[in-house]
């Protein structure tokens, strides 16, 4: 009985669909063009997600000298830039996404056998439960911001979720429920793009790292002694080294996508957990104010992480290729064959690193950087929000 193919793209189908959703996938191999769909994802971009940026910029300009307003408003508006951002990095890369998308589904990056498809089985878990916990907390910052106003019994006083500028007054029916309404669906669709690209770049480097496990694995068997023949075993050790070209070109491609993405993304990230740490110290405890900020520095911790932890996959996996080289069989090859496996082996000393433009590699140490810097800002603040004596 034939294997069944194993199919990559079904442990992010709920993110492409979200994707589709927020007009970020058109449907099949299609691209943007001029179709109802593209118009839908530019009034999505204008109106949802610029237009709730503009009306909180202009409140965050307009009350400049307001350490509070600035703090409650600047952590969350950073985060939200990036929504649009990422919109059009997806919508410029669709083509090369998709090309990405069919090319981890081709021959030679399936599994060749069960072993196999249990050694990459770890990569799938860790990726799903990284993304469950990304939403989680997502969700539960969500669920405490937007309902705040119940929650602290300040609908009556005509509270919103974000401290915004309108040019007309909220404190009045239905301005204020309409206003509270695009506040609502504009964020929550700025979330469900920033978690699904997210998830869709980790889950890419997810890929890679697990295409470099199978790679090991054949590295380590492609000579049976008793079984091959030298020109089966050239043929294998050809097979490995196109595969390793082509994972490198497929890290590649990748790393072109979202380079300017992850550069934003640490920037923004450091800054957003230090300053809404430091709001969980200006708003009364255990409030709803205090639940939502600590999730949303969960969240937005889990995101860089999610980056970082991935990108590190991908180095350490790497790095095990030379090793993988040795445990094989390689003893009892022909010279000829041997001085292939020799110029492989330089090849691969070197492991593969992703970064954003070479400036901020994809590891723990990075994340571990990024939590400091929050740190920092952090205290900063508190430092300058102290009471003077």
């Amino acid at each position: 009985m034939k294997e069944t193919k194993f199919d990559w793209k079904r442990t992010i189908r709920l993110n492409i669909l979200v994707l589709k959703i927020v007009g970020l996938w058109p449907p099949g191999d299609e691209i943007y063009g001029y179709t109802f769909y593209t118009l839908y994802e530019i009034l999505n971009v204008l109106f949802l997600q610029i237009g709730i940026i503009v009306f909180q910029t202009v409140n965050l300009f307009l009350n400049i000298d307001d350490l509070e307003v600035v703090t409650g408003t600047i952590f969350v508006l950073l985060m939200e830039m990036l929504a649009p951002i990422k919109s059009y990095t997806i919508i410029k890369n669709t083509g090369m996404l998709k090309q990405l998308m069919a090319t981890i589904n081709n021959d030679l990056f399936q599994p060749k056998n069960f072993q196999q498809r249990s050694l990459i089985q770890p990569n799938l878990k860790a990726w799903k439960k990284t993304v469950a916990t990304f939403w989680f907390f997502t969700l539960g910052w969500l669920f405490f911001l937007m309902l705040c106003p119940f929650f602290d019994k300040t609908v009556n006083e005509y509270r919103l979720p974000f401290l915004a500028w309108y040019p007309y007054s909220v404190k009045a029916s239905p301005q204020y429920e309409l206003s509270y309404l695009h506040q609502f669906i504009s964020v929550t669709t700025m979330s469900m793009v920033n978690v699904n690209i997210d998830s869709l770049i980790a889950a890419l480097n997810m890929y890679i790292g697990a295409q470099f496990d199978i790679l090991c694995d054949n590295l380590r068997n492609f000579y049976d002694n008793s079984r091959d023949s030298p020109t089966d075993v050239e043929e294998k050790l050809k097979k490995c080294i196109n595969h390793h070209r082509e994972i490198l070109k497929f890290a590649s491609y990748a790393n072109k996508f979202y380079n300017w993405l992850i550069f934003e993304e640490f920037f923004v990230g450091g800054i957003s957990i230090g300053l809404s740490m430091f709001q969980l110290t200006v708003v009364v405890p255990f409030s709803s104010e205090f639940h939502s900020f600590i999730s949303y520095s969960t969240a937005i911790s889990v995101q860089v992480f999610m980056y970082c932890w991935f990108g590190n996959e991908i180095e350490v996996k790497s790095s095990k290729l030379p090793y993988a080289i040795f445990e094989s069989d390689w003893t009892n090859l022909p010279p000829k064959i041997k001085k292939e496996l020799l110029i492989f082996l330089i090849r691969v000393q070197q492991p593969l690193k992703m970064s954003a433009f070479g400036l901020f590699y994809l590891s723990l140490e990075t994340f571990v950087k990024i939590l400091r810097t929050s740190w920092s800002y952090f205290a900063l603040l508190r430092q300058i929000n102290s009471p003077k004596n």
